[in-house]
């Protein structure tokens, strides 16, 4: 696969060409060196870059397209960021099981409603990621979590943590229900203090978007 600039910036921009090429974009050292192998699909980066860390091209796969030699100010117009570091990797979209995830022993797992904040998304996953969470899912109504800010935000994260999108809310809670997953909801009505509670078995916590809350659907 040949990717053009033209492409790039459309990933970078535009929900709907990540949908439906199944690709997103990564900037900076710490992105791209972290990227799982058999997620990249191209490697785009300043001269400048290439010559200063020739050893990131000897790690990447033989068969990805990789273009070193942009000028900055070509590259500038590529990157979403104000101060790029001359790096960029297109990947493609994981694949995780749910079936697998959901069979683990005693899971942990987050059920996102509507988050709509890409900072905040990305630092939840970064959370969920240092806490030990399985997985976590988000309904259809949620951010992006390709959006090049929530990447940002993760710091890594969304390539480790499991995640996926829901549907129907009341067929993944039946999942849970099936598996004695228990669940828990961040709620201003709640009576329970989050210290109080067993979480030895499988757990599942409900966190709603940033300005509602849960919906009262889900939280009855």
């Amino acid at each position: 696969m040949n990717i053009s600039f033209k492409e790039i910036k459309n990933l970078q921009k535009n929900k709907k060409a990540r949908d439906e090429q199944g690709l997103f974009v990564t900037e900076g050292i710490k992105l791209c060196s972290e990227a799982p192998s058999d997620w990249i699909e191209a490697v785009f980066a300043t001269a400048e870059f290439a010559g200063e860390h020739p050893d990131f091209f000897r790690t990447l796969p033989h068969d990805i397209q990789v273009v070193s030699d942009i000028k900055k100010e070509r590259f500038a117009g590529l990157s979403d960021t104000k101060s790029p570091q001359g790096i960029l990797t297109v990947l493609r979209k994981p694949l995780f099981d749910r079936i697998e995830i959901l069979s683990r022993p005693a899971p942990f797992f987050m059920l996102l409603e509507n988050i709509q904040d890409p900072g905040n998304a990305g630092t939840i996953l970064r959370t969920a990621e240092a806490a030990g969470v399985d997985a976590v899912f988000l309904t259809e109504g949620a951010v992006d979590l390709y959006n090049p800010k929530t990447i940002r935000s993760t710091m890594g994260s969304i390539y480790r943590v499991p995640h996926f999108y829901v549907k129907d809310v009341n067929e993944l809670l039946d999942a849970f229900a099936e598996r004695g997953i228990v669940t828990h909801a961040a709620h201003l009505h709640g009576t329970h203090s989050y210290t109080d509670a067993d979480y030895t078995a499988g757990t599942a916590f409900m966190i709603g978007n940033e300005s509602r809350g849960l919906s009262d659907a889900l939280s009855a």
